[in-house]
């Protein structure tokens, strides 16, 4: 059977090239479930919760009674109490025939729940289960947060709570231990539910203990699924690089290393530009798969536009982080902080709030810059003289400067400078982008970003531009950015760059020239 790259809810070692998470499964069974703990593996979308508890019962049923349940379709479930109780009851019940439980433990399983106590029915019969298999029992529940802003699903956790809490004091017999597997962390359920209801911030969950084991792709991981797929199809492909690219742009999202390995293997390899694997699987054939995902419709992006849509300070936030340079202490303390991490948006770089990878930076970009695209004269402009920027198939970057000074001057020369502090980077990427649109990538360059100063990379048929951005703050900075510039230039190894600095001084002498040093060329514009 030929294996293919797996991003999927579920993925299956034997049918798929996926990173080997064995350690981590060992981890999760030496450190949690033989400890006995109750935990939420809580990560943001497609992140390989589901494939992680897949492999974890599969491994745990040598030695336990699993007991694998998903609330991904069980809103009826939490309509009442009896309704929960009799849904679980089932789905237990199909659990225990499956692992071929004894008749006898099954046909008690199904006795009926007393309508009158039916959550205390329910608690009964776990407590008889758990006595009579012979084994410790394991329940595992995925999308745990579909229903976790219902006040029955928060019953249930509270008769989870009760009965382990019991269990600890040798009142009585549960499970030996429960995993719960969603986007939000139930023991932070007021994220979830309504900020405004305190009483539902204390979780009836707060006996579970933290998650602490990384479900990220490290360079290590990566490389090993590639070498895997390299004994099979002997690329000749540069596996070290690969790997670090894979790295440098999704920072080790599972889905996103995946999806993008998917792509070049079904779709950039063997195309036109591409014929071969080896081909395919190079700088040029990843950017293209890069630029393929930022393009598609998929599910993961779906959710991002819509947890924008419905938290829109945490949107704010991200604004000002990408177009502002504002730097946030990282305190996962803080709620927007806390959210934009659950959501897969935000990490912590050094102490400071930053978007996760750059995948998700590129992408909340466009969707930014879309939005302000709607009414941006800028934006029009730029679309409208394409074709003048494109030349025997290559960017003129040189061009591209030289009218997005014209451009600026013509529309905004007369905006004042806060205008100009907060917007000016977004004008530029607004004219940058229905140049490059559909060939070209661009990205910011991280490191360097602040509320002073901005790099940002394009790359365009294998051909790549450093573009400095910066708000001007007199001569002797000025001659340090061009400094820096330099720097920058020897070290990706480039003979020119680019400078664009926002003057606001009244005697500012704006327009374009040329610096040179060492061998280096500056294209310096000042608006």
């Amino acid at each position: 059977m030929k294996k293919r790259f797996c991003t999927t809810g579920t993925c299956i070692p034997e049918k798929n090239y996926m990173v080997d998470i064995s350690g981590r499964i060992d981890r999760i069974i030496s450190e949690y479930i033989e400890n006995g703990q109750y935990f939420t593996i809580n990560r943001a979308r497609q992140y390989g919760k589901t494939t992680t508890l897949y492999l974890l019962e599969k491994r745990l049923r040598e030695n336990y009674i699993v007991l694998s349940l998903s609330f991904e379709s069980a809103d009826e479930y939490f309509q009442s109490l009896s309704s929960l109780a009799e849904g679980l009851m089932l789905d237990i019940g199909d659990c225990l025939k499956e692992q071929n439980a004894d008749e006898k433990i099954v046909e008690e399983w199904y006795q009926p729940i007393l309508e009158k106590f039916p959550l205390r029915s329910l608690g009964a019969k776990i407590s008889s289960l758990c006595k009579a298999c012979g084994q410790p029992v394991i329940l595992m529940i995925d999308e745990v947060d579909k229903s976790s802003d219902n006040q029955i699903f928060l019953s249930f956790l509270g008769l989870l709570r009760e009965k382990y809490l019991r269990m600890q004091q040798g009142k009585d017999q549960t499970f030996q231990s429960v995993v719960l597997a969603g986007v939000y962390d139930i023991k932070t359920l007021k994220v979830k539910i309504h900020p405004e209801e305190e009483s539902k911030y204390n979780s009836p969950w707060n006996i579970a203990v933290d998650f602490d084991i990384s479900m990220d792709f490290s360079i290590q991981d990566i490389r090993a699924m590639l070498l895997e797929y390299e004994s099979d199809f002997k690329t000749g492909m540069d596996i070290e690089q690969v790997s670090e690219f894979l790295y440098n742009y999704t920072s080790g999202y599972p889905y996103l290393v995946s999806r993008l390995c998917q792509l070049v293997d079904e779709r950039v390899s063997g195309s036109e530009l591409f014929p071969t694997k080896k081909e395919g699987w190079s700088k040029d054939g990843l950017l293209t798969a890069v630029k393929m995902l930022l393009g598609e419709k998929n599910t993961l992006f779906d959710d991002m536009v819509k947890k924008l849509s419905d938290y829109p300070k945490l949107k704010e936030m991200l604004q000002s982080i990408l177009f502002g340079g504002v730097s946030f202490p990282f305190k996962i303390e803080n709620p927007l902080v806390n959210l934009g991490v659950t959501f897969g948006f935000l990490k912590d770089r050094n102490g400071l709030t930053a978007v996760s990878n750059r995948i998700f930076e590129t992408q909340l970009y466009d969707l930014f810059l879309a939005e302000m695209a709607i009414n941006s004269e800028l934006y029009k402009d730029a679309g409208i003289e394409r074709n003048r920027f494109i030349v025997s198939g290559m960017l003129q970057m040189d061009l591209v400067m030289e009218k997005f000074c014209e451009h600026y001057e013509e529309i905004y020369a007369e905006n004042d400078q806060k205008f100009i502090e907060e917007n000016g980077r977004k004008l530029f990427l607004l004219y940058l982008k229905p140049i490059i649109n559909g060939t070209g990538n661009y990205y910011i360059e991280a490191r360097t970003r602040d509320s002073r100063r901005t790099d940002v990379i394009v790359d365009y048929k294998g051909k790549r531009f450093i573009i400095e951005l910066k708000i001007w703050r007199g001569n002797e900075y000025n001659t340090r950015g061009e400094q820096q510039l330099f720097e920058y230039l020897e070290f990706y190894k480039m003979e020119k760059g680019y400078l664009l600095s926002f003057n606001f001084n009244k005697s500012k002498k704006t327009g374009i020239r040329e610096i040179s040093y060492k061998g280096k060329r500056i294209l310096e514009v000042v608006v």
